[in-house]
This record gives C-alpha cells, sequence and structure tokens, in this order.
C-alpha cells in the first residue's frame, strides 16, 4: 500500500520581522506572525501527517503542498516528526504576488527525482498602462522514479475566485497548458501521470471535467474526487459552501491490475483533531487566522490523499 497526499497548509511563512513602524505592511500579510506561532504551524503540519500515519499504518510516499513561501519553511519541516530529514524537497520560488509557492516533498528511500521545472506563467496586466504582467504560483513539474517506473507529477495551486472576470480565464489558461503538456506525455497506456493541488475549481466544474479528455474526447484521465464531491465531502468552506478544490487526479495507467501502483481509493482527511473547535463552524477545517483574529489552528484546508493497493 501507498498514499499520495496534497495539502494546502494556508500560509506557512517565516516569522516576520518586527516593522520599524506599527502600519508598515510585513511580509506574510499576517498580523503579529511570530517565531512562537511560526513554531506552532510546523508542529500543527507535521501532527497532521503523524495522525495520517496512525490511521493508515503509513506514510504518504510523496505530498503536494501548497501556500508555502520559501525553501526553508521546508526545510524546517521535514527535520521534524514524523518526517525525521528522510523526505526530500522539490521547489522553486515563484512570481507570486503573495509570495506563496507550491512544492513536492517525496521519501527519499523510495523515490528518486529525475527532472523537475517550474512551469511560469505570465499574465498581460490588467492596467493597459502598466508595464508590470500578472504573476500567480507556478506549476511544479517533476519526472519521479518509483520501483524502476516512472511517474510524472504535476503540482499546481490555481488562481483563487476572488476576482472572477480576472482569475477565471488565467486558471482556464493554466489548465490548458498543463492539459497540453499531460497530452505530450501520454503516448501509451503506461504513462503515469498524478495532477494534483488547489484547483479553485470543483471536481465538477466544466474547466476541471474537460482536463479528463484529450482531443479526441478519449478520457485519459480518472478524478475519483468526483465521486467524494457528489458525496459531499469537502475540503474547504466559503460562508456557507462547501467546496473540494483539493484534488488529485490520475493516468488511467492507475486503474489497471498490473499497475505498480493500483488506485484503491480516495479520501478528505477530516479528523476531529484538525477540525474546527467553534460549534457553528462543525465539521470545517481548524484555521490558523479568521481574518487577522489568530486561532492557531492548521489550515482552513484539510488535506487530501489517495490509497494505492489492491483492494
Amino acid at each position: 500500500m501507498e498514499l499520495f497526499s496534497f495539502y494546502n497548509v494556508e500560509n506557512l511563512f517565516l516569522p516576520d520581522p518586527k516593522p520599524k513602524h506599527k502600519s508598515d505592511p510585513t511580509v506574510s500579510g499576517l498580523r503579529n506572525w511570530d517565531e512562537r506561532k511560526y513554531q506552532s504551524k510546523l508542529s500543527k503540519i507535521s501532527h497532521v501527517f503523524r495522525l495520517i500515519k496512525e490511521d493508515k499504518g503509513i506514510l504518504p510516499f510523496m505530498i503536494g503542498l501548497s501556500e508555502v513561501s520559501g525553501r526553508q519553511v521546508l526545510d524546517d519541516l521535514v527535520k521534524i516528526e514524523p518526517f525525521n530529514s528522510e523526505y526530500g524537497i522539490v521547489h522553486y520560488h515563484s512570481k507570486d504576488e503573495r509570495k506563496v509557492d507550491v512544492a513536492l516533498l517525496y521519501d527519499k528511500n523510495k523515490v528518486e527525482v529525475k527532472h523537475s521545472e517550474a512551469i511560469t506563467f505570465l499574465f498581460e496586466p490588467e492596467n493597459k498602462n502598466s508595464e508590470s504582467y500578472g504573476t500567480t504560483r507556478d506549476v511544479l513539474y517533476s519526472k519521479v522514479r518509483y520501483k524502476e517506473k516512472e511517474i510524472d507529477v504535476f503540482v499546481v495551486h490555481l488562481p483563487s475566485q476572488r476576482e472572477k472576470k480576472i482569475n477565471g480565464p488565467k486558471r482556464i489558461h493554466i489548465l490548458h497548458e498543463i492539459r497540453k503538456k499531460i497530452l505530450s506525455i501520454i503516448n501509451d497506456d503506461e504513462k503515469n501521470i498524478i495532477l494534483c493541488g488547489d484547483f479553485n475549481e470543483n471536481p465538477t466544474d466544466e474547466n476541471l471535467v474537460q482536463m479528463l479528455y484529450n482531443a479526441g474526447h478519449e478520457k485519459v484521465l480518472e478524478n475519483p474526487f468526483q465521486l467524494l464531491f457528489s458525496a459531499r465531502k469537502y475540503s474547504t468552506f466559503h460562508y456557507r459552501s462547501g467546496l473540494l478544490f483539493d484534488q488529485i487526479i490520475l493516468s488511467k495507467s492507475f486503474f489497471s491490475i498490473d499497475s505498480i501502483l493500483p488506485f484503491h481509493s480516495a479520501e478528505v482527511f477530516s479528523p476531529p483533531q484538525i477540525s474546527s473547535r467553534d460549534r457553528k463552524f462543525e465539521g470545517r477545517p481548524f484555521r490558523t487566522y479568521s481574518g487577522t483574529r489568530y486561532l492557531g489552528g492548521y489550515s482552513d484546508h484539510f488535506p487530501v490523499f489517495v490509497k494505492f493497493g489492491a483492494k
């Protein structure tokens, strides 16, 4: 059995330097983000994966992450239990306005990274008089080897649902480019592709449904999170709406009996320990901040994972 996980960890920043003036903006954009809160955040994230190991008996062999700011926070995370410096890191700095990136952690005893790159997107400025291009998080692409087989892994964090007229077309463009890359890779049934991330769209939204098909309308990818969404399993919430923006999409090779990693099941991991303490928000993630108010929780998203192995 193996697990592959994705987790939007909600603003994992290094502690902010003390501002010279109270009105000075901080790097993180968070209020009073100090060393104590940073160490608590690292402890909370690592606790999530200890809980996964306790529940499933194994740690994920690869983990996609989003909303991490820089390499140092990842170095600090993998040093502590349950990772214990046994996990490698794939990360590139993006030009995102909020200074958050995506990353891939991998069990060095099981996985070898053969190649990686950041796929960067620049968008025409909304203001025609501006010379600066709009930027967003990079897409992280890695080619890894697992048990003598190659797996192509994409980690994404698409532009948010805010500013729909601007960000909607950006999401469409990025998904279109990822789809082209995936279709250039899939030339036989043995190619193993994992596309994971915070898509800022639900599995049944048209853009994500179209991702599953090639130009001849043949299905080349499977999204097991469609069934979870129809069963009202959610990874994050916006006001009263439950959302399943966090997903792991797989090539059809994982659904073959002969696969090195045959698909077993998909899950939103939402135990009580990482869920809200407020009765009004029961069943929702226990977040770190609510606006500017520090709550001391884990993240505003639940992690998701797929389980591989015989059924």
